[in-house]
């Protein structure tokens, strides 16, 4: 198998037997790391930090200077030309002329796939913006397979800041797909995103519960889960889950609980940041003294900040300094593969718990736009170039991802582009919840932000148009 100049911008641009593969590579390479230099020997790798990091940064650094590559790095947008008002394109264009590899992070959602598109060299996303940040799923996973000699079916609980952390969001996507089961534990307003939420409900084999109340049961008050993604051992099992209760979850142990830190990088003001911390849920010795972590694995993706308490870096079940020490042998692994200087081969076929789902795609000069904000196809320098696309995911209501953040959006008003013959008086838009809007065929349609920009392009209101 074959992973040259491909790309790692999200967690899905790897199978499960891809990963697997690239986990049995980086077995090898952490029992040998100083044996591997010469592996990328002439090869440079780009690393372009435009966000703080310390782990990210030096061991993507140190993997490529231990496989005998050099570093040439930008750190600090202010130093670049970006700082100029140079498109993001335009730096992929020119940094891929300098490096073989592209190593990037930046605050911007979609980021990295810019810079895949236009590099012409492989892209790694190191991080971008709260979307995802793929590499440190792997270093995650690869965690989890060293501690349980497993990925597959194993009950999975993610504490913390769930709407803005990209670690959190990478890693659903990668455990859904190895039929784990997974309990959402927020800190409060920090659950989940509604995008992701739909992407568990309509693309993975398992089952969304929404439970708010759980935490109301008397024995759990410490554990603050909102709701759980299932994944029955069969099919029949679904219609049984609705039924099932925290404790009866819970009953069988926890493989391993993911802490992770106020993202304040992203959130509102100092002040209610302030009120957010002190609502935020603490892991501790007390919390861990439950029988359902008795055999867990604790984890972060570190820094930590108050989350997580020091006392507990002495048990035994602490994982999170292991955690940051393999990011060496996988990023060395990952590097290694996609410049082509070692080859993987797959030992089986891992069953994947997803739905495999070919989404219609919406790409047309009309007023509809993404409405993330940090959203890389919303910024001034990136729209010289590119124009909002995303992919339709629900006709009912009529929904659209963007492709870039995966943020949605629902459609108001449309119109198809096959209006009669041409005929003006034919020239209709319609509500996008109306019986004849659903009639247009994805590549007829045509979205509208508002009526006024409907109108702008000569189309005149329908008797399906409601107000």
């Amino acid at each position: 198998m074959k992973l040259t100049n491909r790309n790692l911008v999200t967690i899905d641009d790897l199978s499960n037997d891809e990963m697997e593969a690239l986990f049995c590579l980086a077995d090898d390479m952490a029992n040998s790391l100083d044996s591997q230099y010469g592996l990328c020997q002439g090869k440079i790798m780009a690393s372009l930090f435009f966000e703080p990091s310390t782990r990210t940064r030096l061991s993507f650094e140190a993997a490529m200077l231990r496989l005998g590559g050099r570093v040439i790095s930008a750190v600090d947008v202010g130093a670049t030309s970006l700082a100029k008002g140079e498109s993001i394109a335009d730096m992929a264009r020119v940094v891929g002329s300098y490096a073989d590899v592209i190593v990037i992070r930046h605050p911007w959602e979609g980021a990295a796939r810019i810079v895949a598109d236009y590099a012409g060299v492989p892209v790694v996303n190191a991080g971008d913006g709260g979307h995802e940040h793929p590499t440190q799923t792997l270093c995650d996973l690869y965690t989890i397979r060293k501690e349980r000699q497993t990925l597959e079916r194993l009950r999975i609980a993610l504490w913390g800041d769930l709407k803005h952390g990209r670690t959190i969001h990478s890693l659903i996507y990668a455990l859904a797909r190895f039929g784990a089961s997974i309990l959402f534990c927020p800190g409060p307003g920090l659950e989940l995103p509604e995008h992701v939420l739909r992407r568990l409900s309509t693309e993975y084999k398992g089952e969304l519960k929404r439970c708010g109340n759980l935490s109301q049961e008397p024995e759990r008050k410490l554990f603050p889960v909102d709701a759980m993604y299932l994944t029955p051992s069969s099919p029949h099992q679904l219609a049984m889950l609705p039924d099932i209760s925290l404790r009866v979850e819970l009953k069988a142990g926890v493989d391993a609980l993911y802490v992770t830190r106020l993202q304040k990088e992203r959130q509102a003001p100092a002040a209610e940041q302030q009120e957010l911390k002190k609502k935020y849920p603490v892991v501790d010795k007390e919390l861990l003294k439950g029988k359902e972590f008795a055999k867990t694995l604790v984890m972060h993706p570190l820094p930590r900040v108050d989350e997580l308490a020091c006392e507990v870096d002495s048990d035994p079940r602490s994982m999170y300094f292991k955690q940051a020490a393999y990011g060496i042998p996988v990023r060395m692994a990952l590097i290694a593969i996609l410049l082509g200087t070692r080859e993987v081969a797959i030992s089986r076929e891992y069953n994947s718990f997803a739905q495999k789902i070919e989404y219609p795609v919406y790409k047309r000069d009309s007023g509809v736009k993404c409405c993330n904000t940090n959203c890389v196809s919303n910024q001034e320098t990136e729209t010289k170039y590119m124009r909002p696309e995303f992919r339709i995911v629900s006709s009912e209501p009529l929904t659209l991802r963007c492709i870039y953040c995966e943020h949605e959006l629902h459609a108001k008003y449309v119109a198809s582009s096959d209006w009669h013959q041409g005929k003006l008086e034919n020239k209709k838009y319609h509500s996008a919840n109306s019986h004849w809007a659903r009639k247009i065929k994805p590549g007829n349609l045509i979205i509208f932000a508002s009526e006024d920009e409907a109108q702008a392009q000569q189309f005149k209101p329908s008797s399906y148009v409601t107000r």
